[in-house]
This record gives structure tokens, C-alpha cells and sequence, in this order.
């Protein structure tokens, strides 16, 4: 047996697939003996590796197509082949080498910034590795094609790989890194294929069949040749649209998004409305401050597909972990410690009030019911200014985003200063364990189902139970349907997820009753483990 963090439901079996690894550092030598001409080998590899990625991404759709096209764009950036084709005239590097040793600039930068930003990291590498790949004239890392339905084992699944796979033929996911909230993660869910991270000594093991349950994380390794099986599909289509226990309970299912592409999916996945509205993914490459009037813009995109529905936009998420350049952040030696969130809003008072002015201005045009929430909020003062500045505003419904534990040993209190509080439960995870959650040697830290997680969001949410006002969550523990329960269980009013786990999760939901989802709460409050906390509501559940 072996053991992981089970990050999409299902149990399934069959032979084992190692995806195969980069070809590794290239070597820095012999110097070329035309470098300009060695410098003319770059682009075009990048252009051949680029347009093959689009023409995956034409044969994919939603979150795939999105995730290949933003590697492809990686892969054809001119920063990154200008700073290799200079690397090959001036150091006297092989072009391989080159745009090694220029993405690795690059991927140092991104995991300086942490948070969003560090997430990048494996995109620049697996660019990295599919250029030098081509300039070697080897084959590209990745998923080979599959013969028969198999599991996939591998050190981490590059994004473009796991946007590509095909759910009739990958039984399942296996990968030695990687945590709750990496691609892997993401995508495996929203392909309904059961996936386990963080399993170390899976391919030391070399096993020849696997069983996966990505419910618990645990991992067979059968001693007998056994009879492959894939994972039962969940049918969500009895769903009635609105989020409730089966006695009635209300639990609004509503989404998150980040573009006007992400809300035509939500909407047309059923969503109630949207939790979580990430106003800065439009301008992580904005150089300069969008005005209020392109703002609002961008924003009505987003909020049209809702008219008449509930939004929650999150003010910019900006600083140290998601550097916008027109902010002109310090470089800082902690960037997940550092000015971030509301920190930023409150050094510059003038991009949050231009910010807040066009929300409202996109709010009037579209009819949608918008609320606004503050980022990374750690006191009752802070909660208490952005309330103030944004009903000044002409916000109606201001709230704030619960990720520090600071702010959840206050909560009864920062209720008295807003109308609602929405629980980021990646960040909340990540400062509550002392766990990096892009790093995978501290992936089981970082598992929702943490007791010490579960015990802060129970406070949370009888803060908002005594308060009489609304308790959403809006990090990727709402997309696991058993854990979605225990949140019910533990107050919580909406949840808010990816448009591929809309219906799933309401359906789940509707299956039992406000009771059964206390008792499954107060059960993984006593587990003393992750693994523990999760087995023990999925067999009250199943």
C-alpha cells in the first residue's frame, strides 16, 4: 500500500503508464561554430512547439483549451526567445542550452513572487522541455499514446499534458508532486478522473498495476494480476438547479471565474451565480493601470451572463504573490508574508476607489446583483476600512475574504463590520499548517481535509450563524462533493467552485439531510488525520 492526497473522487484499476520524463539538463558545450546561425534555431522551435499546442487546444474545449492556449503563448513568447538567442551569442551556447538556462530565469522570478505567480512555474518548464525536446530532435516529454484504458503514473503531469487527456483512455492519476490545488488537481476533476498527488515511492516502486481511490488517497499495488476497472460515473443530471439539502436546506452552488470565458461555462453548467469573480487574471500583464472606463468593460463581460443573479467580485488580489507592473511592487524575501491583498489597497487608496467605481459602474449596466470583497484581510480594522470605502462607494453588500487564521479567531467580530465573509480555504490551508502549497513534500499539510482546517472553518461558520449573515467558501475544498457536505455540517451557506463541479456537487448535496451533514461534520472535526477525517465520511456518506 501506498499513499498520497486523494484530489478527485473514484476508485478505479489497471496497468500502469509512466509518462515520460524530460530529457534532462542539456549540455553547455561544444560552442557553436556560427552562433548567429545557432541563435536562428530558436524561434522556429518555439513557433513548432507553440503551433502544436494550439492545434491541440483546437481539439479541445473549456478549461483544456484554455490551459494549452496559454502554454502555447508561453512557448511563442519573444521575451523568452530573445534572452536565449542572446545567451547563444554571448555565452557561446548551444541553442538547447540557451533556452534552458533562459527559462530557468524565468522560473526563478515566478517562484520568488509565490503564490499565483509560482503557480507558473511548471508551465515555463514544460515549455522549456518541449523546446529543447525539438532543438535536440528527441521526443517531447509527456503522455505517451495509450493503447489500452491505463493509470498514469508520473513525478508531476506537465498542464498542457493533463489538459490533453483523454478520460475513455486514463483510468486514473498518480504523480510523486504536486498538492490539492496544482493543475493535476484541477483539471482531473473537472474530468471526472480519479487522481492521487503526492504519493512518493510510486515510481521507485515500478508497479505493474495500480488501484487508485482518489476519495481516500490511498494506492494498491494488487500482488495478483487484477481486472481493470474504471471509476463509476457520477449522474448529476437529476439535479433541479438549486442548491439544497434533501429537507430543504438552502446552499447556494455558484462559481468561480476569472474572464467572460469562465462565466458563459459557469452559467451554462447550472451555476447559481458566481462566489468568487477574480478581478485581476484581466491584468497580470498589464503595464499599465487600466482606466475605470476599460475596467469596466472587462467587468460587464463577466457579469452579463448573471443579470439578475448574485456576484461576489474580489477586489485586485494584487502584490508580492500576483506582481502587477503598474503597481510597482518592492521585492520581498516572504512574498506570501508580504503586501498583498488589502495591504496594496490600502497603500494605493486610488486604485481601489478607481476599482470600486467601475464594479458599480459594471453592476448598473448588466443588472447583476454584485457584492465586493476584500483579499487577505487579517483584523477587524482592516475589515472595518473596506467596508467603509466601499459602501462610500455606492456598494450596497461589502465583504471579506477569510485566508489568514488571524482573521478566523476574530470572526464574530469582523461580522459586526460586513455583510458576509467568503473562506479561501487554499490560502487558509497554507498559513494554518505552515505549508507552501506549491510544494509537494508538504502536499499532505496542505490536504482540505486537515482537522485544524475543519475546526477554524467550524468557528467561521458559527460566527456567521450567531451574526445572522452568510458564510461562503470559494476555495477548491467546494468541489469535493464529501467534503462540501461537511462544510454544510459546519455552517457554511454557498459554495463556490470550477463550472466542471457545478452539478456534481449539487447533486451530492441534495442527497441528504441537514442532520446527516452536522453528524458527518462533527466526525471529521474528532479525526485526528487527513486520511482519517476523509474515509470516515465517505463511508457515512456512501
Amino acid at each position: 500500500m501506498l499513499s498520497g492526497v486523494g484530489v478527485s473522487p473514484g476508485r478505479a484499476a489497471g496497468p500502469v503508464v509512466i509518462v515520460a520524463q524530460p530529457a534532462g539538463e542539456p549540455p553547455a558545450g561544444p560552442p557553436p561554430t556560427d552562433p548567429a546561425a545557432e541563435a536562428g534555431l530558436v524561434a522556429p522551435a518555439a513557433n513548432r512547439v507553440a503551433a502544436g499546442l494550439n492545434a491541440r487546444a483546437q481539439a479541445a474545449s473549456g478549461e483544456a483549451k484554455q490551459l494549452l492556449e496559454t502554454t502555447a503563448m508561453m512557448a511563442a513568447d519573444p521575451t523568452l526567445v530573445t534572452q536565449a538567442e542572446q545567451l547563444v551569442t554571448t555565452k557561446q551556447l548551444p541553442a538547447a542550452r540557451a533556452v534552458y538556462e533562459a527559462a530557468a530565469g524565468f522560473a526563478d522570478a515566478l517562484r520568488a513572487a509565490g503564490g499565483y505567480m509560482a503557480e507558473r512555474v511548471r508551465d515555463i518548464e514544460d515549455v522549456r522541455d518541449r523546446v529543447v525536446a525539438d532543438l535536440l530532435g528527441v521526443s517531447a516529454p509527456g503522455v505517451p499514446d495509450l493503447s489500452e484504458p491505463s493509470v498514469l503514473v508520473a513525478q508531476d503531469l506537465a498542464p498542457a499534458d493533463t489538459a490533453g487527456l483523454d478520460p475513455a483512455k486514463v483510468l486514473a492519476l498518480v504523480t510523486e508532486e504536486g498538492g490539492p490545488t496544482s493543475h493535476t488537481a484541477i483539471l482531473a476533476r473537472a474530468l471526472g478522473i480519479p487522481a492521487v498527488v503526492a504519493v512518493r515511492g510510486v515510481l521507485a516502486a515500478r508497479p505493474a498495476q495500480l488501484v487508485v481511490d482518489g476519495s481516500t488517497g490511498a494506492i494498491e499495488v494488487p500482488a495478483e494480476p487484477i481486472t481493470p476497472f474504471a471509476a463509476e460515473a457520477v449522474v448529476t443530471e437529476d439535479w433541479n438547479g438549486t442548491g439544497a439539502t434533501s429537507d430543504g436546506l438552502r446552499v447556494k452552488v455558484l462559481a468561480n471565474v476569472g474572464s467572460a470565458k469562465d462565466a458563459r461555462a459557469a452559467v451554462e453548467a447550472g451555476a447559481e451565480g458566481v462566489g468568487l469573480f477574480r478581478t485581476e487574471f484581466s491584468y497580470l500583464d498589464a503595464t499599465d493601470e487600466p482606466s475605470v472606463a476599460d475596467q469596466q468593460a472587462a467587468y460587464a463581460a463577466v457579469l452579463a451572463p448573471f443579470h439578475g443573479k448574485p456576484i461576489i467580485v474580489r477586489t485586485l488580489d494584487a502584490g508580492a504573490d500576483k506582481p502587477l507592473a503598474f503597481l510597482a511592487p518592492d521585492p520581498e524575501p516572504n512574498p506570501a508574508l508580504g503586501v498583498r491583498g488589502i495591504r496594496v489597497s490600502r497603500e494605493r487608496v486610488d486604485v481601489l476607489d478607481r476599482q470600486l467605481a467601475a464594479i458599480v459602474g459594471a453592476a448598473a449596466e448588466t443588472g447583476a446583483e454584485v457584492s465586493v470583497m476584500a483579499p487577505m484581510v487579517a483584523t477587524v480594522e482592516e475589515a472595518t476600512w473596506f467596508a467603509d470605502r466601499a459602501h462610500a462607494a455606492g456598494v450596497e453588500r461589502a465583504g471579506v475574504m477569510i485566508e489568514v487564521p488571524a482573521a478566523a479567531l476574530v470572526a464574530d467580530e469582523i461580522f459586526g463590520a460586513v455583510e458576509f465573509v467568503s473562506i479561501g480555504t487554499n490560502d487558509l490551508a497554507q498559513y494554518t499548517l505552515a505549508a507552501d502549497r506549491q510544494l509537494g513534500a508538504v502536499a499532505a499539510l496542505n490536504d482540505p481535509w486537515q482537522p485544524a482546517l475543519l475546526r477554524l472553518i467550524g468557528m467561521i461558520g458559527k460566527a456567521g450563524l450567531a451574526a445572522g449573515k452568510p458564510v461562503g467558501v470559494c476555495g477548491e475544498a467546494a468541489a469535493d462533493p464529501n467534503l462540501a457536505g461537511v462544510l454544510v455540517g459546519l455552517g457554511i451557506t454557498s459554495l463556490s467552485m470550477n463550472a466542471g463541479a457545478i452539478r456534481k456537487v449539487g447533486a451530492a448535496l441534495a442527497k441528504h439531510t441537514e442532520d446527516t451533514y452536522r453528524q458527518v461534520a462533527r466526525a471529521a472535526l474528532v479525526s485526528h488525520k487527513a486520511s482519517d477525517a476523509r474515509a470516515t465520511v465517505h463511508a457515512m456518506l456512501s
